[in-house]
């Protein structure tokens, strides 16, 4: 019986890493290669104009400046567990809109944010 119930929590443990989202402002290529719909072309460009232009606010910035990911691309890769922008980051998983979240969730999300909405990221090239 202690057998099964081991057995049946590994089982577990290892199905929520594969599920784990992959944030795409820190990953490495081998992460976002992870994620299925992300291949080595697509994670070089990603890397490539994460490096080049510092990191994606928000999934409507990733889709805008890697080319070939359009807005319904960029969601299906967070449903496969592709984090993106901070919130996303924070949360452990895909980022919700705004929209979608109720009045009193957006609040609270506000008030416990540490960071000004119209925070600036200087980058030095």
């Amino acid at each position: 019986m202690i057998r099964k119930i081991l057995v049946t929590a590994a089982m577990l443990a290892a199905f929520g890493h594969a599920y784990a989202a992959v944030d795409v402002n820190t990953a490495n290529e081998g992460a976002l290669r992870g994620i299925k719909g992300i291949g080595p072309a697509k994670a070089k460009a990603i890397l490539d104009e994460r490096g080049a232009h510092g990191p994606f606010k928000d999934p409507a910035d990733l889709g805008k400046r890697v080319k070939g990911m359009g807005g319904h691309t960029v969601e299906r890769l967070q449903a496969e567990g592709l984090a993106v922008g901070p919130a996303g980051a924070a949360a452990g998983a895909p980022a919700k809109s705004a929209a979608a979240a109720s009045p009193a969730q957006a609040g609270a999300s506000r008030a416990a944010s540490p960071a000004p909405k119209n925070a600036s990221v200087a980058v030095n090239r």
